[in-house]
């Protein structure tokens, strides 16, 4: 390696780490929370994505408008359909959110956003970068919030993973040094850590759960991950009557189907690659990532999602319209929730329960041999209306 090869890397180096000082700083003055209480309207943008995308969005939106027929008739709450986040059109202007779509997002409160595709070596588009890290970035976005339930194995998980940060944050500004050696970079800060282990341990706390647990490998990733274990023992210390303890990410993805060990776990806040892990390990005992559903949370904006992929397979084989809805359907429960109504919410994901793990009255195959996506919606839209729906879900539990 050469010496030029090696300023250059400590030059690229150098501005990362001034760019992340630069960002912290903006943190700690962003202090405010957005309060939907006082917005009139509130206005939610629904974004089909790309692939299965707008299908399974608007069946989503049908879900979402029948919940708040009463908001959306009012002008409570306004519903706007954003176009333009497709590979297609990201590829044609080079980026991963065309401005005029980001300009859109924008205007919004809320998202409830589809599925769209990331380019990957064979692709036939550019290698433009995620339009999900993108938007966590563009939007600050610092919390991935993503239940997994499953009433009849006692089963009631919720993840808090971190958005913005960690190995993630810096994925596109690796460096190769040489031929032979290549860097990747992760990042963990102060402010970044504190505002998403807070978000937990305060849903830990209004929701009457005595334990928060950590998971990290601060045994050998001692000064990223160590910082966020320490900020997390040091906000445990703020709420007494809540347990908090730490798991390293290899054997937590162990304990997570052990049948002995699994359902003391409750709420699990993490860095962002190793919540990734293990909320798909999670969402497998549900059902599979197809059924689950997750928040991206801000200060300012939030953005609601299935956490599946595109499908664009299903696309050309003229399948789309047998694509499941569910994840996007509970997305948007969670999307009612955060802006206010809970008890609506509850009954979607009462609804979501009843129909995708006990009764299973209408069975997806993803192909014509069985329902389609507005099936399914119609079927939980009854499920939501029938006066049966407690003591059906009641019934469920273990």
């Amino acid at each position: 390696m050469s010496s030029a090869d090696a300023a250059t890397s400590q030059q690229h180096f150098a501005a990362l780490i001034q760019e992340q000082l630069q960002r912290v700083e903006r943190m700690k003055q962003d202090t405010e929370w957005m309060d939907y209480a006082t917005l009139n309207p509130i206005i939610i943008g629904v974004i089909g994505g790309d692939g299965i995308g707008p299908f399974i969005a608007a069946e989503s939106q049908r879900v979402l408008e029948f919940m708040l027929k009463d908001e959306v008739a009012s002008g409570k709450v306004e519903i706007r359909v954003i176009e333009g986040l497709t590979i297609e059109n990201r590829a044609a202007v080079g980026k991963a959110i065309p401005d005029d779509v980001l300009e859109e997002i924008k205007k919004c409160h809320v998202t409830l956003k589809g599925p769209t595709t990331t380019p990957r070596k064979g692709d036939p588009w550019p290698n433009v970068e995620s339009a999900n890290v993108a938007m966590r970035k563009e939007l600050e976005l610092f919390a991935n919030v993503r239940p997994v339930k499953v009433p009849s194995e006692g089963l009631d998980w919720m993840f808090f993973r971190e958005n913005t940060e960690g190995a993630y944050a810096l994925g596109s500004n690796g460096v190769n040094v040489s031929d032979d050696l290549a860097i990747d970079f992760t990042v963990t800060t102060t402010p970044g850590s504190e505002r998403l282990i807070r978000l937990a341990f305060e849903y830990a706390a209004k929701n009457n759960i005595p334990k928060v647990t950590l998971v990290t490998k601060a045994n050998v990733v001692k000064t990223t991950d160590g910082k966020f274990l320490d900020i997390g023992y040091r906000i445990a210390k703020e709420y007494p009557n809540i347990e908090c303890d730490d798991w390293y990410i290899d054997i937590m993805t162990a304990k997570l189907i052990d049948p002995k060990r699994r359902t003391q776990f409750r709420v699990m806040a993490l860095p962002n690659l190793y919540g990734d892990i293990l909320t798909d390990e999670a969402a497998e005992f549900q059902g599979g990532v197809g059924t689950a559903g997750s928040a991206n949370i801000g200060k300012r904006f939030a953005m609601f999602e299935a956490i599946h992929g595109s499908a664009p397979r299903m696309v050309d084989e003229g399948r789309a319209q047998y694509a499941d809805p569910a994840s996007m359907i509970r997305a948007a429960g969670m999307l009612v929730r955060h802006i206010g109504f809970e008890n609506r919410a509850d009954k979607m994901e009462k609804a979501l329960d009843i129909c995708g793990q006990l009764e299973k009255k209408v069975v997806l195959t993803g192909r014509d041999n069985g329902a389609t996506g507005k099936d399914y919606a119609d079927y939980i839209m009854a499920t939501i209306q029938n006066p049966e729906l407690e003591a059906k879900w009641h019934g469920f539990q273990k």
